[in-house]
């Protein structure tokens, strides 16, 4: 029947949904044949295929450069590299993009206000994101700026293909535009408020920013032919925006009749931009320009397949019509593939509040890394970060989550296990099947318990659950069910005291050491899982536990083999060098301040 059925599957993605329902069916007690099944069949299955289907092509938004960057923008890019990361893992060959949009009439007029011409306003902004994305080990592999040569060129022939096809005709908008989100909209996206001076305005409801009243003789693309089109894909490909909520609000928009949209502006109005082929007098629409960006990268028009046949997006909620109806139209219209999944994240708030300027609550996400650490940041933006809702940064909530989880659990748990009063001799100690015999072994007398063996069916299934999550890129239930497991194993050592064992007595010796064999091997396990979300930590964890380089794949992740009746190429290995703390305790702001107080109320009293 496995036979028939790996003839069957021919795709990696398959045999990850197998493992994955299968190892949630049997995660209460697994036995070690369906764990030796389940890997050789996902190993099979992804050795299996084709080279082009081992491309993955992973972009951010690329980001406004009006303004420098926030934690938001840091959150859009450690996502898109955390997937970036995962899938090398996975032996994909992954591409990862990112960069800034430099074009439009925001840019023409902060430009203005800083006193200086737009190309250089855009470079010094642009350098600021690239400063950041490399000092918080954002890995991508290239970073394009709209002002490029080979953008323009790209955008060029995209405009071309598309008039070319009768897709765009010259015409006159009437309409709502709000130039600081750079869109069009509907009369029912509109809605009145007063400015801060108590004057009667129109804003963008969705947004809140004032919006004016434009006319004009520009370029209209022909999206209204696109509806029908657009509701069929995503009705056909219920994963192709993620999560599910934010597929449902697309569908939703697509009840209503899609206008035409204008794609260009008159020349005397917007001046910083790529001129319309063939008409000096207009400029292309920033959002054309700026989303052709993502083909720009993957080499259109010359050589763009191999990459953008596996294109995925990350993209905040705001600009998801942009991402999900514009961009499909476009892609539609020039006959190209459409991507693979648009995933969506929320906000990140401060005090329930957008940030703001005028607020003055802008999270800077370069102090903030310095302060609580480059994987600090990673780890907590990722772990509380739901993509789906709203999230609300605040400073002593990143200090609680990182000394509970990454200090005193899984920081803890590696001291303990990797102490010299525990392991004098450095190794990665045997594992003795009597002390820990295998479940299903008839009146056994390990020194194993209930809960122990729940704990190694848990920590057996988590590479499969962590699988589905990263997946889905909901990445907080990845790190809640890694995390769940850290307590368990805690808990396995401490419910046994490894370090009241007597010492010379042969049997406490061979306890004590599949104590720590097993703690290392849960260790090993959650330290590669982890790479993708804290590469830094993750290879300490792992240098620390002897795991050589060529065994931090994906492939690797085989827990416990020793229990299964197999030889552990880790059993009697030197632990590598201890390199300290694996994440240092951090001072809770409050805190801080508290001890600075008492400082001052001190020195008044002496004097």
């Amino acid at each position: 029947m496995m036979t028939t059925y790996l003839s069957i599957i021919r795709n990696c993605k398959v045999a990850q949904r197998w493992s994955f329902s299968h190892a949630t069916r049997c995660a209460l007690s697994p036995s070690p044949s369906f764990w030796n099944c389940k890997r050789l069949m996902v190993r099979r299955l992804c050795t299996d295929i084709p080279t082009e289907d081992r491309n993955y092509y992973i972009t951010t938004p690329i980001f406004y450069v009006n303004a420098a960057p926030h934690i938001g923008h840091l959150y859009s890019a450690v996502t898109a590299d955390f997937l970036h990361r995962y899938k090398l893992l996975q032996g994909f060959n992954s591409r990862f993009v990112t960069g800034t949009d430099e074009h439009g009439l925001k840019i023409q007029q902060a430009a203005n206000a800083a006193g200086q011409d737009p190309l250089s306003f855009c470079t010094k902004v642009s350098e600021r994101f690239k400063y950041l994305f490399k000092s918080c080990h954002i890995s991508y592999t290239d970073y394009i700026r709209t002002t490029e040569e080979r953008h323009r060129c790209a955008v060029e022939h995209f405009w071309t293909v598309l008039q070319s096809k009768g897709f765009i005709y010259k015409g006159n908008y009437e309409g709502w535009y709000s130039t600081q989100d750079e869109s069009f909209l509907t009369p029912s996206q509109v809605g009145d408020a007063k400015d801060s001076s108590g004057k009667e305005i129109k804003i963008s409801l969705e947004s809140g920013h004032k919006v004016e009243w434009m006319k004009e003789e520009n370029y209209m693309f022909r999206l209204s032919e696109f509806r029908s089109r657009l509701q069929e894909w995503l009705e056909g490909n219920p994963r192709a925006v993620q999560p599910e909520r934010f597929h449902r609000a697309v569908l939703q928009w697509l009840q209503e009749d899609l206008p035409d949209l204008s794609v260009s502006r008159q020349r005397s109005r917007l001046q910083w931009g790529i001129p319309v082929p063939g008409d000096l007098d207009q400029t292309i629409y920033v959002w054309l320009d700026a989303l052709v960006n993502y083909l720009t990268v993957a080499g259109y028009p010359d050589s763009h397949s191999q990459w953008w046949r596996a294109a995925h997006h990350v993209v905040g909620k705001d600009i998801l019509k942009f991402h999900a109806i514009y961009w499909p139209a476009f892609l539609l219209a020039a006959d190209l593939p459409l991507p693979q999944t648009i995933h969506v994240h929320s906000h990140w708030t401060v005090g329930g509040k957008k940030m703001s300027k005028s607020l003055g609550n802008v999270v800077d996400p370069l102090e903030r890394s310095q302060r609580f650490t480059i994987d600090g940041m990673r780890y907590f933006l990722l772990r509380q970060g739901v993509p789906d809702t709203d999230c609300d940064y605040d400073d002593d909530k990143v200090v609680k989550l990182l000394n509970a989880e990454l200090t005193d659990s899984l920081g803890g748990l590696l001291n303990r296990c990797t102490a010299p009063s525990l392991n004098p001799a450095q190794v990665y100690p045997h594992f003795c099947s009597d002390s820990f015999p295998s479940q299903g072994t008839v009146a056994h007398k390990g020194r194993a318990v209930d809960e122990d063996y729940h704990m190694l069916d848990a920590v057996r299934a988590l590479p499969a659950v962590v699988e589905q999550h990263y997946d889905s890129v909901q990445v907080y239930k990845a790190l809640e069910a890694i995390n769940r497991c850290v307590r368990q194993t805690n808990g396995f050592v401490q419910r046994h005291t490894p370090w009241k064992l007597v010492s010379g007595d042969g049997r406490d010796q061979l306890w004590l050491d599949t104590i720590l064999h097993v703690s290392l091997e849960c260790l090993r396990m959650y330290g590669t899982l982890l790479q993708p979300i804290v590469p830094e930590i993750a290879d300490k964890l792992l240098y620390r536990l002897g795991v050589k380089p060529v065994e931090k794949s994906w492939a690797a992740l085989d827990f416990l083999v020793k229990y299964q009746g197999k030889d552990c190429p880790f059993e009697g290995r030197a632990l590598g060098p201890d390199t300290g703390v694996l994440f240092n305790r951090l001072e809770r702001p409050n805190a801080e301040k508290g001890k600075h107080k008492k400082a001052k109320k001190a020195t008044k009293v002496k004097s």
